[in-house]
């Protein structure tokens, strides 16, 4: 069975640093050519203070310099900028999930109320079809609050981890064919919501891509409580793939993603996978230092 590790940010510090090099260039170009224009203006006009030629000096050899010593300049780092998309990326969900809940939920109420008003007042032979109306209007509805759910889960503060990925697996595979199964034998309180953010979002994915992709039989999640971490593994019978050593670069943006989240909170994302041999997703999100101290495990549920 193949094996792959996916590591998210090597691509975007290679992307980062070429940047980084390219606008220090840039820099030291227009910096030369402001430096000599200034120069020549000083020379043949005199209208321009020594002063301000100087400076320009200072600046090109101080841009010089610092492109002779990379380790010391600024530089973006990786995770950060990585860190503020996913950030924007969940803002967005959230804001979608709110217009679609509250603003387009709404209005699909009103024309379910609408729509049961003309059919107490209609003709009897005209009442299959507002059933009809009222039918394609419950499950408009429904799927809506489905999505807006997925979107934003709101469950995860008030029910938390294993509460919200259940929740979701009920609804998800609630029309399909697949068995699955939710282990989870220690509690999961503590968790950080960055943690268990990622940890759904990955499960999410892992569930979308096996209902597209593997045809599975059946599905196995198990969330375990770990000295070293939250260890996450998600486990199906399908027909398996080949995990591209760059999902990025290779079109498998949903395990890119999911490696992505990963390696933001320092941890690591394995998928071991072939074809005809089903899928094993392994995640392992380690404890912050502030809470390795509280992370013993307990065997008791």
């Amino acid at each position: 069975m193949a094996s792959s590790a996916m590591h998210g940010s090597s691509n975007l510090s290679k992307f980062q640093r070429m940047n980084s090099n390219s606008a220090f260039r840039w820099a030291a170009l227009l910096c030369l050519a402001t430096t000599g224009g200034n120069t020549l203006i000083y020379l043949f006009n005199g209208g321009l203070p020594l002063v301000m030629t100087l400076l320009n000096v200072g600046a090109f050899l101080s841009i010089c310099y610092a492109m002779t010593r990379p380790d010391q300049t600024i530089q973006f780092q990786p995770q950060e900028l990585a860190d503020h998309m996913l950030q924007v990326q969940e803002t967005e969900r959230h804001r979608l999930s709110r217009e679609l809940h509250d603003d387009i939920g709404q209005m699909l109420t009103a024309a379910k109320l609408q729509s049961d008003w003309l059919q107490r007042r209609a003709p009897q032979e005209l009442h299959p079809h507002c059933n009809m109306l009222n039918g394609i209007l419950d499950e408009t509805l429904a799927k809506v609050r489905d999505v807006s759910a997925i979107l934003n889960p709101r469950q995860l503060a008030s029910l938390g981890l294993e509460a919200s990925l259940r929740a979701h697996l009920l609804r998800t595979l609630a029309d399909t064919q697949v068995l699955w199964s939710l282990e989870c034998h220690q509690r999961l309180a503590g968790i950080p919501e960055e943690m268990a953010v990622a940890a759904f979002r990955i499960t999410q994915e892992a569930v979308t891509n096996m209902l597209r992709h593997a045809q599975a039989n059946n599905l196995l999640v198990r969330l375990q409580r770990q000295p070293e971490g939250l260890a996450l593994s998600i486990s199906d019978d399908g027909i398996g793939f080949s995990p591209a050593q760059d999902p990025a670069q290779q079109g498998q943006r949903g395990m890119a993603g999911m490696a992505e989240r990963a390696s933001l909170l320092g941890g690591e994302l394995t998928v071991d996978s072939a074809p005809g041999k089903g899928t094993h997703i392994h995640a392992l999100f380690p404890w912050a230092p502030r809470a390795r101290g509280r992370a013993d495990i307990s065997k008791h549920p």
